[in-house]
Order: structure tokens, then C-alpha cells, then sequence
């Protein structure tokens, strides 16, 4: 697990693929999750070492970012999505309207992915065979794909996860 050094999208990572949904729409159909994901994954997956195993990885992790917000979004304004990559890493940069208040779990459970205690948080929940919530997919990412994570706030009804995925190193 790495702390977050490049918080700009810009920066060395090139883009994509975007996408950007209602949320309304989005909101609508748990399904849109896994047709997004494995959508996405084949496109930006072809290219890499070994496309099938990089779609597979990719896939997986996009879907749990969008259920993140599928659980905690508001059906306000847009979804908006975009896939960078730089080198082995693909960055996911997810923003989504998020009910007044939200900031504030997402500020503490992207923190968290950072403590040295992830770990153990993470296996805790799991041994408890607690439901998977929004805190214990951060900390999934983190811990099984070496993600780093950061939040970006910029509109007040909006939340903005940067997602690095260093999905062509070796995965855990």
C-alpha cells in the first residue's frame, strides 16, 4: 500500500476512456455496475502483456469503485468516470453526486486505506463475515490490488475517487 504522490490526472498519466451516466440512470440498475466494468476493461485492456488476466483485474476493480457509488451516491447530476494510464498503472478517476454528509465517511475511509492498521481492519471485517460496505472495498483495493487512493473535493454535492492500479505488477 502506497501513500497517494501524483494527485493531478494530468500529470504523466494519459487518457483513456471516459464515460459520464446520469446517476439517476446509473442509480436505477445494480447491473449497471458489471456492464460498465466489464465494458471498460475489455477496452483498455487489449494492449497490455496479458490482455485476459489485465481485463479480469481491471474489471473486478472498476465494478467495486462503482458499486462504492452506487451504494453512497445521490440520484443528482452525472456520473462521470475517466481511465488514465501511465506505464504499468491505470488511474481511475470516479466522481458522482453523493448525499450532503458523505464527505466526510469518504475523507475517513480513503484515510484509512493509508494507516498501517489496513490490514488488519480489512481481515477483521472479512473473518467477521461482515457484508462488504463502502469502508471495506476501499480497504479490498488497497490491500489485494496495491491500489493508493485519494479523494478530491471540488463541487460540494460531489465526491471524486482517484484510484492508482498497478494492475500489470504482480497482484497479491
Amino acid at each position: 500500500m502506497h501513500a497517494a504522490s501524483d494527485k493531478s490526472p494530468e500529470v504523466n498519466f494519459k487518457p483513456l476512456l471516459r464515460f459520464e451516466m446520469d446517476m439517476a440512470t446509473f442509480l436505477s440498475d445494480w447491473q449497471h455496475c458489471d456492464q460498465l466494468s466489464t465494458f471498460m476493461a475489455r477496452m483498455i485492456s487489449h494492449n497490455r502483456a496479458d490482455p485476459i488476466r489485465h481485463s479480469n483485474f481491471f474489471s473486478f476493480a472498476l465494478n467495486e469503485l462503482l458499486e462504492v457509488s452506487f451504494r453512497g451516491g445521490s440520484p443528482q447530476g452525472l456520473m462521470d468516470c475517466t481511465v488514465y494510464r501511465c506505464d504499468a498503472t491505470e488511474r481511475v478517476r470516479l466522481s458522482f453526486a453523493s448525499p450532503a454528509g458523505q464527505r466526510e465517511f469518504y475523507r475517513e475511509a480513503v484515510s484509512r486505506t493509508h494507516r498501517k492498521d489496513a490490514i488488519a481492519r480489512y481481515l477483521s471485517a472479512i473473518a467477521m463475515d461482515q457484508t462488504p460496505n463502502r469502508e471495506v472495498t476501499l480497504l479490498d483495493l488497497a490491500i489485494n490490488f496495491d491500489a493508493r487512493l485519494h479523494l478530491e473535493e471540488r463541487a460540494p454535492a460531489s465526491i471524486t475517487l482517484v484510484v492508482d492500479l498497478p494492475l500489470e505488477g504482480s497482484i497479491r
